[in-house]
């Protein structure tokens, strides 16, 4: 199956085949760091990881860059009266700190949350405050091509100059003049113009400009760093469906303004997150950070399966409920992947595993082909857990849990929940009547009264006492824990 990415800008499917051969160039909007990570914004970072990764499956080899933005995101978009205050600097403010502390905190704060979620780090994290003199030859240069103009000490774009503008999000030029506001910065040509360059005395981070000390917008940043460490054109971009309007529809008209060519061939974009079926708000008590998530005891492999569980195109709804079924599903996984490397045991290939096998990895290779679709890709590998436990309690050799184990670490080089760092169950060898039987205890520690029971039930099978050996068994249960039968021995589990 071809591989297909719904593109944003031309709102369907296309087939995906980057610009140069084998490499992929992706840019995704990173964090502005002046909080912590909230799990939609961990969502957004995740569908990355998952990109990239997916990618990286097929063959590709990825360049992929992310932002840090470290000045200049304002409180309020420059579409909204121009006005707000820099976020950094607000948070600087109320801590009463320095911007440049506040932005090295949760600088390292968001590398520390990324860890935790097993999200590979992109080749590059350029910072905004690193790459001022960039952005102000890329300005200058909007400025002679007459896309931008000086005002008072800050250079905003001209929207009306890019007859393009609104091709991504839709809000054209002619809907932005229908939509004139009230309040309007007497010093720009139309209420809608954004600012690239911006004067304000009262501004701690400045830096010396042609037109005065000032400090760059938010969307000049992104356009500047992207094709500094890309190139002009970009095969992807990333972001929240957020930054459609009016961050990336400005990316856009400053990218292509400067330098008359494409600015990226695919905009793929990750829907919003809702915390019990709500927006999430801190007022409403449903605002979670991983480090809120963390100190209530939840698994971080379980926050980033149910954070990628979902198609990146449709809301999430995130519930504290969904997480615990996430931490089971992936115990589930665990102590499969577990399972098949504790079989030791020599014996004729199965040519049925094979078979598991390959429809196995074509279901999964046809979902993730199909714009990314986790959720079938997901189906696929549960799947073939059922039909592989069930082979396994029938009995299969070592060479068949070997292929089954490859290709569920195959598959997790995708999913990222390194199944691959499962430690194996503890094996116990016991004699029943005059032969070894093994107690794998997985993840627990080996219980004598338990033993003793399994003992008794390996007794009565040997003997053919089925009946007796459910009872057994059913006992064992009552008392919180599982038995998996396995050949020549016995999986013990808590329920």
């Amino acid at each position: 199956m071809t591989l297909r990415f719904y593109n944003t800008l031309s709102n369907k499917k296309e087939a995906f085949k980057p610009l140069k051969g084998g490499v992929v160039t992706i840019y995704n909007c990173g964090p502005t760091v002046w909080n912590y990570a909230h799990i939609g914004n961990l969502r957004a970072y995740i569908f990355a990881d998952i990109l990239r990764r997916y990618l990286e499956y097929r063959g590709f080899r990825v360049k992929q860059v992310m932002n840090i933005t470290d000045v200049g995101h304002m409180t309020v978009d420059e579409e909204t009266e121009g006005r707000g205050e820099d976020k950094i600097e607000m948070k600087a403010r109320k801590e009463k700190k320095d911007p440049w502390e506040i932005s090295r905190f949760y600088e390292k704060a968001f590398f520390e949350d990324i860890a935790k979620l097993s999200i590979k780090k992109a080749m590059v994290y350029p910072k905004a405050t690193k790459h001022i003199k960039e952005m102000i030859k890329t300005i200058r240069r909007l400025i002679k091509k007459g896309y931008a103009y000086e005002a008072n000490g800050s250079v905003y774009y001209d929207i009306t100059r890019f007859k393009d503008y609104g091709r991504l999000s839709g809000n054209t030029i002619e809907k932005l003049k229908a939509g004139k506001r009230i309040e309007v910065l007497p010093e720009k040509r139309n209420w809608f113009d954004f600012a690239l360059w911006k004067k304000d005395p009262k501004h701690i981070m400045q830096w010396d400009s042609p037109w005065g000390r000032g400090f760059p917008g938010w969307h000049i940043e992104c356009s500047v760093m992207s094709m500094k460490y890309l190139g002009d054109t970009l095969d992807i971009h990333t972001g929240g469906e957020d930054n459609i309007f009016p961050h990336h529809e400005c990316e856009i008209a400053q990218a292509e303004g400067a330098t008359g060519k494409r600015f990226v061939r695919y905009w793929m974009h990750t829907r919003h997150l809702l915390v019990n079926g709500e927006k999430m708000s801190k007022s409403k008590g449903n605002f979670y950070t991983i480090r809120d998530l963390l100190k209530k005891g939840y698994d971080p492999k379980a926050i980033r399966y149910l954070l990628l569980s979902g198609h990146y195109r449709i809301r999430l709804n995130f519930t504290e409920k969904g997480l615990k079924s996430a931490e089971e599903t992936v115990k589930r996984l665990q102590d499969f992947v577990s399972s098949l490397r504790g079989i030791k045991v020599r014996k004729g290939r199965n040519p049925n595993i094979k078979k598991l096998v390959q429809k196995v990895k074509k279901g999964f290779e046809e979902a993730m082909d199909d714009d990314l679709n986790v959720p079938l890709a997901l189906g696929k590998v549960f799947d073939f857990v059922r039909e592989m436990n069930k082979a396994v309690s029938e009995g299969i050799g070592k060479g068949d849990a070997k292929l089954a184990y490859e290709t569920m670490l195959k598959f997790d080089t995708v999913l990222g929940l390194e199944l691959g760092k499962v430690k194996l169950a503890v094996g116990e060898k016991i004699k029943i009547k005059d032969s070894i039987f093994t107690i794998h205890w997985q993840g627990i520690k080996p219980n004598p009264e338990v033993e003793k029971l399994i003992k008794k039930r390996g007794e009565r099978r040997k003997e053919k006492s089925w009946k007796e050996a459910d009872k057994v068994r059913d006992k064992v249960k009552e008392m919180g824990y599982i038995l998996e039968d396995m050949e020549n021995g016995v999986r013990v589990k808590k329920a």
